[in-house]
């Protein structure tokens, strides 16, 4: 009872890793479902750090600009959401089910988009 006691800071911080990264593995395996259905890909990171290293197919709107660019993310369509841990990408996602979107998914690191997102030249669109 004591090593709760003494390390419960610890453990929370290992329990709420913990969900994160299975957070994130469950929406990484819906993803190809998720598309199907339309799913909007959107990076959150910054425009520097999408420019050095993006998952195609997405669509970058950093979490500062979000608020402001709602329109350019359908609300009748699912919203996977990302960034460079999933924390930033865990604060849209709060800030999109605000607004009204009721089919959100974090998840979490941008590089669990890759292999799945679709490729942008094959849209002949940015992303989606």
């Amino acid at each position: 009872m004591n090593f709760f006691k003494e390390y419960w800071p610890l453990l929370a911080v290992a329990a709420w890793f913990g969900y994160k990264w299975w957070a994130a593995r469950r929406v990484r395996a819906m993803l190809p479902q998720l598309l199907i259905q339309g799913a909007t890909l959107v990076d959150v990171r910054t425009v520097a750090e999408f420019a050095q290293a993006s998952a195609p197919g997405t669509l970058n709107i950093p979490l500062q600009e979000l608020a402001g660019r709602l329109n350019e993310i359908p609300s009748t369509v699912p919203v996977v959401l990302g960034c460079a841990s999933g924390t930033r990408s865990g604060m849209a996602s709060l800030l999109l089910k605000k607004r009204g979107y009721s089919q959100v998914y974090n998840i979490g690191v941008w590089r669990n988009f890759l292999g799945h997102a679709r490729d942008s030249s094959a849209s002949g669109k940015p992303g989606r």
